[in-house]
């Protein structure tokens, strides 16, 4: 078994030898400890008739101490069972209220101490704002009053929010449905260590492909476990404390009440489980309850489903998706497939929306019939609501506008492929009905507003509004940033004012008003008013410099790649090394592959998570840098990968050599998860680099064989590309030094931490410069302050050692072949 941290000590330098040993966490230089130091900003939520805010003061970095405890992963669950909550997660530590046109702010009375808040859910009528409280022992339900800015503990009832989101507003705002431990659970399963006999699965004769989870059920033990602990009573409880259960206690997955409050739909999974996919796929019941608690309808009860379609056009076999039409009284939508979920089968309707009105007692009606997979409908009134399909393969999206009362003939909105950034219209701005549901903000004209919060454009990323008509189906727009800004739409507010978050490069994020109502004199102009007041998190990075590239590739594609310079660089002073950072993304089209993302007018808010951290370090940074991995028509992008790879990364470098600001001996590659996979490539198949960092990655597809991030097919229908992408396959190509980071207890899909641990044992076996760091009981992401602190340590002291100093570096050396602790 690896050490509980796999690492090797600096010691002024690294040892040479393939051992592990145990090692101290490390702190980096201080303008990088700054980076994770520094307090997040607050956050800022409106109410829908813009008179209050609250503001939300958020935790700092969880210590390593806190991840310690106790942890069950169960189900594609982790759950902290000292208090049947999740066991990961971020809190607030303090609200505050103001007016949003006001500056004082009112700090929340009656806040437990050492506040650990979550879930905050404002009250359909906006006078009370519902949140969770997270102690050691359990997790408390609290009210605040907006008026009087007084928060009181609503019941000693004790949350369970380890499977479920534990609150929810009746619209009458007088009650909660609240997911609550059952009173008469008792003391906890005990763990069985000694099994009863194997572990035993069985497939006879099925195609079962599906995606490697973790965190999965192993044994009867783990079930019980998970039974306990996921086990709820939903109850109705009112602001003056009493309680009303809704059914018996049940494994409930979601819950929420109808908007006039009458009635509670309930979903629940109940066995057999798996022991090969999560929850989600559990056998699963949809009820509706009555607000006394009484059961009134079963919709269904799906099998487990352990062989669906694979595949991201594919879905379950059996009725998905069901919730409440947020326009109406009582109304259930719910989503059937016609094709089994098989995305391969030839058919003319892929899903029907169905519906089924109160008092339930009478056959579902369909809705509406999907030529695509079905992607959501954003309801209105009775007469208008737009609904959704999108089909991954060709990249498809359509929208229509659906008639609810009169469904037969949708109208075509508009049909656009989603790779396409440029057409994207953006979303409609939704408010509350008298439900205290969002719906679509339908003016008295027929009129919608469409709000765009990355508006991409050839001039890059420029965030606006317009307008649509119901009527003729055309968008007109009405407003949008403008250099030297980069401001984005939150919401529209009554009397034709927009909320917008604005910032410049050397102007942090703050929230403005501003007036939609074109002045009748066109000179005339109303000048947006300020409502936030934050300061800049970072006065120290005052000065970096910022520039978005854009260039092409040796095919012809348009790249761009944001450039930072370290504060006080002028050319003069020749050129940096570099350290360049991406994330490949898959298109079937190369001018949707070529389209300009990313703005030069954003704030310079370095974060400590990418690459840009290090311009502090005296780095050239070229973030962001675009990777498309292109396959048009009938060829699958993943087939030329290492060519559009190499050929991407080559034409950041040369721009940047072309701009005198890159010194193309001294370039080093960064990424995260498939970013990490993509670094491990670049390095076997280049020489561009002198070293590389690559985090919480995936380096062996065989140990993915289903697929993987967007490649469709599986290994035996494409062994030879899941073997030429795979760096592992490689493995004696790898000729530049790697560092190789990756948390403990990564839960994400596919990047198990055995594929680090072998893809490092690996390179040490071909006498590769590499090193493995394990963060302990880091997942996918890392957020314990320690972790943060000693991975910018050991990446800047790597850059140093391999990329800054490259020349003295001694980068030929070959790691030790000692047999290590595994």
């Amino acid at each position: 078994m690896i050490r509980r941290f796999l690492a090797v000590l600096w010691l002024g330098g690294l040892v040479q030898c393939g051992y592990a040993q145990d090692a101290t966490y490390l702190t980096p230089p201080k303008p990088l400890a700054d980076l994770v130091n520094t307090p997040a900003t607050p956050g800022f939520s409106v109410d829908s008739k813009g008179d209050w805010v609250l503001i939300t003061e958020r935790s700092e970095h969880p210590s390593i101490a806190d991840l310690a405890q106790p942890e069950l992963r169960l189900a594609g669950l982790r759950i902290n069972p000292a208090n049947n909550g999740p066991s990961r997660g971020s809190f607030f530590i303090n609200l505050k209220l103001r007016k949003l046109r006001g500056k004082d702010e009112i700090q929340v009375k009656g806040l437990p101490a050492n506040a650990h808040l979550a879930n905050v859910s404002w009250s359909p009528d906006e006078k009370q704002i519902a949140f969770t409280h997270s102690t050691d022992t359990k997790i408390e339900v609290y009210v605040l009053d907006v008026a009087t800015a007084t928060a009181r503990k609503l019941t000693d009832l004790a949350v369970n929010a380890a499977i479920t989101g534990p609150l929810a507003w009746v619209s009458d705002s007088k009650a909660l449905i609240v997911a609550t431990i059952p009173a008469s659970r008792g003391g906890a399963p005990a763990i069985n260590r000694v099994p009863a006999g194997p572990t035993i699965q069985e497939n006879l004769g099925k195609k079962g492909q599906a995606p490697t989870y973790q965190d999965l059920l192993k044994n009867p033990s783990d079930e019980k476990q998970f039974e306990y602990y996921a086990t709820t009573q939903v109850i109705r409880l009112g602001l003056d404390g009493t309680a009303q259960a809704i059914g018996q206690p049940m494994l409930v997955t979601d819950v929420s009440p109808s908007p006039d409050g009458n009635y509670v739909l309930v979903e629940s999974i109940h066995r057999p489980f798996s022991y090969i996919v999560p929850l989600s796929y559990f056998p699963t019941r949809v009820e509706v309850y009555g607000k006394d608690g009484s059961p009134v309808k079963t919709l269904t009860d799906n099998p487990l489903v352990e062989n669906a379609p694979w595949g991201s056009d594919a879905t379950i076999p059996y009725p998905r998706g069901f919730n409440w039409r947020a326009d109406v009284p009582a109304t259930v939508y719910w989503v059937e497939p016609k094709d089994g979920g098989d995305p391969k089968r030839k058919i003319a309707i892929r899903d029907v929306v169905k519906t089924l009105d109160a008092p339930f007692a009478t056959e579902a009606k369909d809705l509406y019939a999907t030529a695509l997979r079905f992607g959501g409908i954003a309801w209105g009134n009775e007469k208008t609501a737009i609904v959704y399909e999108r089909w991954w393969q060709t990249r498809k999206l359509t929208a229509k506008i659906l008639n609810p009362n009169d469904p037969a003939n949708p109208a075509v909105l508009f049909e656009r492929s989603f790779e396409d950034k440029y057409s994207d219209p953006g979303q409609p701005e939704m408010r509350k009905n008298a439900f205290g549901r969002s719906v679509l903000d339908i003016s008295a004209n027929n009129e919608v507003y469409y709000l765009n919060t990355t508006g991409a454009s050839p001039e890059g990323d420029r965030p606006f509004v317009s307008i649509l008509n119901l009527n003729t189906k055309q968008f007109k727009p009405v407003w949008r940033s403008e250099a030297p800004c980069f401001e984005v739409p939150v919401t529209t507010l009554p009397g034709g004012e927009l909320l917008t978050r604005r910032e410049a490069v050397d102007q942090n994020p703050n929230y403005f008003l501003r007036s939609l109502i074109v002045p009748k004199k066109k000179k005339a102009t109303v000048a947006p008013v300020q409502v936030s007041f934050f300061p800049d998190p970072y006065p120290q990075l005052k000065g970096i410099q910022k520039q978005v590239l854009r260039y092409k590739r040796n095919d012809g594609v348009d790249l761009t790649a944001t450039l930072y310079l370290p504060a006080g660089y002028k050319k003069e002073d020749g050129p940096l090394p570099t350290f360049l950072w991406a994330y490949p993304a898959e298109f079937k089209s190369k001018d949707a592959a070529g389209q300009v993302s990313g703005s030069p007018y954003k704030f310079n808010a370095i974060s400590y998570w990418g690459a840009a951290a290090f311009v502090t370090m005296g780095y050239a940074i070229l973030d962001n840098a675009s990777i498309p991995i292109i396959g048009e028509g009938d060829k699958e992008p993943n087939d030329t990968y290492v060519e559009q790879l190499v050929a991407s990364a080559k034409a950041a470098i040369d721009e940047g050599v072309r701009l005198g600001v890159v010194d193309s001996s001294r370039v080093g590659v960064g990424g995260h998860s498939y970013g990490a996979f993509m670094t491990a490539n670049l390095l076997t198949h280049s020489k561009l680099f002198k070293g590389g960092i690559a985090r919480s990655g995936a380096y062996n597809r065989t140990l993915t064989p289903f697929g993987f991030q967007n490649e469709q097919r599986t290994y035996w229908q494409a062994p030879e590309v899941y073997n030429r992408m795979s760096p592992f396959m490689n493995a004696d190509k790898m000729k530049t030094p790697l560092l190789l980071i990756h948390g403990e207890a990564d839960n994400n899909t596919g990047t198990f931490p055995i594929q680090s641990e072998r893809y490092y044992n690996a390179l040490k076996g071909m006498g590769a410069t590499a090193r493995l760091v394990f963060l302990p009981y880091e997942s996918h992401g890392y957020t314990a302050k320690e972790s943060l602190l000693h991975m910018l340590s050991e990446m800047n002291s790597w850059l140093d050692k391999y990329v800054k100093n490259a020349g003295t570096a001694g980068t030929s050396g070959k790691t030790g072949a000692v047999g290590g602790r595994n």
